[in-house]
């Protein structure tokens, strides 16, 4: 039986991967802060992913509970609102788990031969535009957008492809908390399509992947007229929040 590591497998995103790799036969092992519903095949580590200390003492047991033949890392949070009103912890943390640690897990993991298959990293369709009103959240993701494209050609010499999903706004209890009010989940993704897609990708060892038309055309939009974006992002996000989340 293969194996697959998720982070932030408890809810949303990375709940709808879990979810699907166990339904193809996959053992999966979930990391998250958050305890979730025990499943056959399905291994749980609690670990805060923003704790530098619990992330260095996690590699050790990913090295027991592997070998590995995918690895997802998708956990992920937010700050949304004015930036002075968001507190240095917010940026920390931010910093530490969008960023520092996937950057972590994966190194180490390819590092010590743990996988042998596909990676991916879970970004953000913020890595195509400004995001006026989570800065610091697209700062991270852009973060290890750049990672994932810089580590492709030495870790395929290890054996392990590298694929960059660049997800938009989805149907999540997380997206809900950090929309502004009157925000219609509707035109969101459910989060068992965009996992659907970005598995596929991730197997077929896809460079990039971003699901969905409307966000091919946002990024497209971002990539071509930044500023005209980035205004449009203004108006949707800023402009109409009522509140600071964190």
């Amino acid at each position: 039986m293969k194996s697959a590591l998720v982070t932030g497998g408890s809810a949303g995103l990375g709940r709808a991967i879990v979810e699907r790799l166990l339904a193809e036969g996959w053992r999966v092992v979930s990391v998250d802060r958050a305890e979730g519903a025990a499943m056959p095949y399905l291994e749980r580590i609690t670990c805060d992913l923003s704790d530098r200390p619990a992330v260095d003492a996690l590699c050790g047991r990913l090295a027991s509970a592997g070998p590995f033949q995918l690895a997802v890392f998708n956990a992920g949070v937010s700050a949304t609102g004015r930036f002075e009103a968001i507190p240095p912890e917010a940026y920390r943390r931010l910093t530490t788990v969008n960023a520092e640690t996937p950057m972590i897990l994966a190194a180490d993991l390819v590092r010590t031969g743990h996988l042998a298959g596909p990676m991916c990293f879970v970004s953000s369709l913020s890595h195509f535009t400004g995001y006026p009103g989570a800065a610091v959240y697209a700062a991270t993701k852009d973060a290890i957008a750049v990672y994932a494209k810089s580590v492709r050609k030495p870790f395929a010499r290890r054996g392990v492809s590298v694929t960059l999903a660049c997800p938009g706004p989805l149907r999540t209890e997380h997206a809900e908390r950090h929309a502004p009010a009157g925000a219609d989940a509707g035109r969101r993704m459910p989060p068992d399509l965009a996992a659907r897609i970005i598995l596929d990708a991730t197997f077929a060892g896809r460079r990039l992947v971003v699901p969905g038309r409307t966000n091919r055309l946002a990024a497209l939009a971002g990539t071509l007229l930044p500023g005209t974006m980035i205004r449009q992002m203004r108006r949707l996000i800023l402009d109409r929040l009522d509140r600071e989340v964190w």
